[in-house]
């Protein structure tokens, strides 16, 4: 799941139970609250948003102040 914070950057988020705050252990990112593994997939989508707002910010006018 992914969240856009207000400065309009992206935040991966536990598809389980919404928390922000993921533990990265071994290669592998799990929940802080509920202990759910990140799947490749969430974290893929995440990586596609964060170079989406890179593009969109070397664009003339496309970032944020």
């Amino acid at each position: 799941m992914i969240f856009y914070n207000p400065r309009g950057a992206p935040e991966l988020a536990c598809d389980h139970c919404g928390c922000r705050w993921v533990d990265r252990l071994k290669g592998k990112a799990f929940c802080y609250e509920c202990g759910e593994e990140v799947t490749a997939e969430s974290i893929a989508e995440f990586q596609l948003a964060l170079q989406e707002m890179a593009a969109k910010n070397d664009q003339p006018g496309g970032g944020t102040t």
